[in-house]
Order: structure tokens, then C-alpha cells, then sequence
């Protein structure tokens, strides 16, 4: 429950802040400043009172525009570091199949060292039996 409710006011700090860098909220703003010069300019408000009104909106719109913007940057950073160990992990990842790799090719090495010298033995055996097969022949032919 704790994190619903932490996924919910996640999503609801970056639409906040989404919004806030908008055009859109570049023209509700403007068109709140124009309405509120408008109601002193038609007699509805006077001019001290507006400001004063208008200062106090301003100043805790910037405030938790402020919170939001730091909210998002520790969130944003938070997302940084998991996807840095990510990156972390993954490279040990390829580190250890870097290593697999290198043993493979140097058993490849070792089984055609090894290949090489069962030919040359059975190269040397197979000379070995001629040669018997031969002195064979002669020792039938010489009895």
C-alpha cells in the first residue's frame, strides 16, 4: 500500500512538473496575470490588494514548484543509481563471459596441441608397424 501510494504521488510530481514546463501553463499564467491587472483596471480590486493577493499566489506557487522540481531531481537521481547498478551487474555480466570465452579458445588450443600429437604418435605407430610388417616378411622369407 505504502508503495502505491508512493508510485501514485511519483506520477503526480512529474505530471506537476511536466505541466509546469509547458506552453499551456505559460498561458494560464499570463492569462491569470492579464485577469488580475484586468480586476484592478475594471474597479473590482484595488491595486495594493491585487498585489498583495497576486505576491502571496506567486510566492507558494514558487515554493512547492520548488519541492516538485527537488522531488523530481531525487527521484530522477534514484532511477540514475538503479540503472547504474544495472550497467554495474551487466558488465560483470560480460566480464565472466569474457573469461568463458578466453578458457573455451584456450582448451580449443589445448585439444588441437593435443590432436596434433595423437596424429603424429599414430603417425610414428603406423611407421612402427610397417616396419614390423616388414622384417615380418623377411624373417618368413629368410626360415
Amino acid at each position: 500500500m505504502a508503495q502505491d501510494l508512493k508510485k501514485r504521488t511519483r506520477g503526480a510530481v512529474f505530471s506537476v512538473t511536466r505541466w509546469i514546463g509547458s506552453v499551456e501553463s505559460i498561458a494560464v499564467h499570463t492569462i491569470l496575470f492579464v485577469v488580475s491587472f484586468g480586476a484592478v483596471w475594471a474597479g473590482v480590486l484595488n491595486f495594493d490588494r491585487m498585489l498583495l493577493i497576486l505576491t502571496t499566489v506567486v510566492s507558494l506557487e514558487a515554493i512547492y514548484l520548488a519541492i516538485f522540481i527537488q522531488l523530481t531531481v531525487n527521484q530522477t537521481t534514484e532511477s540514475l543509481e538503479e540503472v547504474e547498478q544495472d550497467i554495474d551487474e551487466i558488465q560483470e555480466d560480460i566480464d565472466e563471459l569474457q573469461e568463458d570465452v578466453e578458457e573455451m579458445t584456450e582448451e580449443e588450443k589445448e585439444d588441437e596441441r593435443r590432436k596434433e600429437e595423437q596424429k603424429v604418435t599414430l603417425q610414428e605407430i603406423r611407421q612402427g608397424l610397417q616396419k614390423l610388417a616388414k622384417d615380418l616378411e623377411r624373417l618368413q622369407k629368410n626360415s
